[in-house]
C-alpha cells in the first residue's frame, strides 16, 4: 500500500504550506502503518525526499519516482530489496514477490482503515479497483490493481480521473470494481467534511485547531 506524497494545490489560510503538507502526509502514513496484512510504502520525487524522511516509520519503503503521478507509482513500485531501497516493477511483470499494488492520495488524513480495506478486497476476483474522491468534481482517492498491471489500464490522474473512464477502457465492465468514496482535502469546502469524532488524523487536527479553523 503506497501513499503518494505529492505537492498539494491548496493550503488553509493561516497555515504554513510546509506544515500543512507534512501533517497530511503524516496522518495518511500513520493510518497505513497500522493496517493488518498491508506493507506500507511512500512514493516521492527526489525533491520531496525530505517529506518522506519526516513522516515514515522505521523500515518503511520509500520509492523515488520521476514525476509525482499515479501512473509513475504504478509503473515503478515493486518489492524493495531492503528498507528504503526500491526495485522496479514494469507494467509487464509483477514486482519481486508482490502480486498486488495499491496507491492512495496523500491528502486524505482522516481516511478510515475500512475504506482502504474495501479498496483492496475486490482484487480477489477482479484485476482492478478504484475509490472515487468524494465531493464535487472528478478525482480518485485511490487505485488498487493486481500485478502484472492490466494491459488496458490507461494513464490515470488522481485529480482528474473518474471511474467511468477507467471502466470504459476495460475489456469488460466487471473488470473494474468501484469502492466507497472518501474525501480529500483539496479546497476550502473539503474542510467541512472532516469529522472531529473520527479517531486519528492527529497532526492535521492539531494544525487546524491551532489556526482556529477547527474547534
Amino acid at each position: 500500500m503506497v501513499a503518494l506524497l505529492r505537492p498539494v494545490a491548496w493550503t488553509p489560510s493561516g497555515i504554513d504550506p510546509v506544515d500543512w503538507r507534512t501533517a497530511l502526509a503524516e496522518d495518511v502514513v500513520d493510518l497505513l502503518a497500522t493496517l493488518n496484512e498491508v506493507e506500507t510504502a511512500v512514493a516521492v520525487t527526489a525533491a520531496d525526499q525530505w517529506l518522506a524522511d519526516a513522516v515514515v516509520w522505521p523500515g518503511t519503503t520509500v520509492y523515488e519516482i520521476p514525476q509525482p503521478t499515479l501512473d509513475a507509482v504504478l509503473t515503478t513500485c515493486g518489492r524493495a530489496t531492503g528498507p528504503g531501497r526500491p526495485a522496479r516493477a514494469d507494467r509487464d511483470g509483477a514486482g519481486r514477490g508482490y502480486d498486488q499494488v495499491a496507491v492512495v492520495a496523500g491528502d486524505a488524513p482522516d481516511m478510515p482503515g475500512l475504506t482502504v480495506g474495501k479498496l483492496l478486497r475486490p482484487l480477489t476476483t477482479r484485476p482492478m479497483a478504484v475509490a472515487p474522491a468524494a465531493g464535487a468534481g472528478p478525482g480518485l482517492l485511490g487505485v488498487a490493481a493486481r500485478l502484472p498491471l492490466p494491459a488496458w489500464l490507461p494513464a490515470l490522474d488522481l485529480d482528474q480521473a473518474v471511474p467511468a473512464a477507467v471502466r470504459a477502457a476495460a475489456p469488460r465492465p466487471g473488470d473494474l470494481a468501484v469502492t466507497p468514496a472518501w474525501h480529500r482535502l483539496r479546497g476550502p469546502a473539503d474542510l467541512a467534511r472532516l469529522d472531529p469524532a473520527l479517531a486519528g488524523w492527529d497532526a492535521t487536527r492539531t494544525l487546524l485547531a491551532d489556526a482556529g479553523i477547527l474547534r
